[in-house]
Parts: structure tokens; C-alpha cells; sequence
């Protein structure tokens, strides 16, 4: 049931769009333990200047096709599970649609079942628990 925010500059083309959506699905699955049906994503695109970030910080030298994956889940993974999916979806990214691993941030935020409503004003989580 993850969630996920992908900021990015705005020009890429619609293929490039789809190819970041389809590699975070594939590390989201291979190895985030994800369903394959469970696909929920934002593409954020921003013009100069409203996509601040900082080209050095923590492994730079960060380019123009600098993004982030801001990524909302429910249920808490180990270190190691999101080490192995960080991995995954940097060379998954790195393949298609070319971006290199400095470029690519990720952030994980977990929440409890009744933060979450997928439809209908209900929290699934806590009336299928």
C-alpha cells in the first residue's frame, strides 16, 4: 500500500515518465515486498526554481535530472529490506530511463493503519485487520 510523491524538473518526456514509474514498481515488488496490483504514485513535475535542492550535499555532484521519491507506507520494513529496495531501484533507474544513482533520493515515512483511507470514507486496513 505505499504511496509515492516522484519530484523531479519538469521536461521529461511522457516515456521517461513512465520508465521512472515502472522501475520504482519493479524495486517496489522485487524487493519492498509489494503486490503487483498495489500501484499508487504522484509525478510532481516544477519549473527552475521551484525544485530547490542542493547539488553536493551527501553525494553529488547532482545534474538537472536530480529526483526525489517521497514514499509514504504502512507497515514498517527492516533496515535491511529498504537497503536492498534503495539498491534496486537505483539500478533499476540507472537502466531505464538512464538516471545516474547521485541523482536519486529517497525517503521513507511509515503510519499507522488508521491513517489510511482508500476509499469510501473507511479505514480498510483496520475493518480487514
Amino acid at each position: 500500500m505505499p504511496f509515492t510523491r516522484i519530484s523531479l524538473l519538469e521536461g521529461k518526456s511522457p516515456e521517461y515518465l513512465k520508465a521512472v514509474s515502472d522501475s520504482l514498481h519493479q524495486a517496489m515488488v522485487e524487493a519492498f515486498n509489494v503486490p503487483l496490483a498495489d500501484r499508487f504514485q504522484a509525478i510532481h513535475k516544477h519549473r527552475p526554481g521551484e525544485f530547490v535542492f542542493d547539488r553536493n550535499y551527501f553525494g553529488g555532484p547532482r545534474s538537472d535530472d536530480f529526483m526525489v521519491f517521497a514514499i509514504a507506507i504502512g507497515r514498517p520494513r527492516d533496515a535491511a529490506t529498504k537497503q536492498a529496495f534503495y539498491k534496486r531501484l537505483v539500478k533499476l533507474l540507472s537502466e531505464a530511463p538512464g538516471v545516474r544513482p547521485e541523482d536519486v533520493m529517497i525517503i521513507i515515512s511509515t503510519s499507522s493503519r488508521d491513517e489510511w483511507s482508500f476509499s469510501n470514507g473507511e479505514a480498510q486496513l483496520l475493518e480487514n485487520a
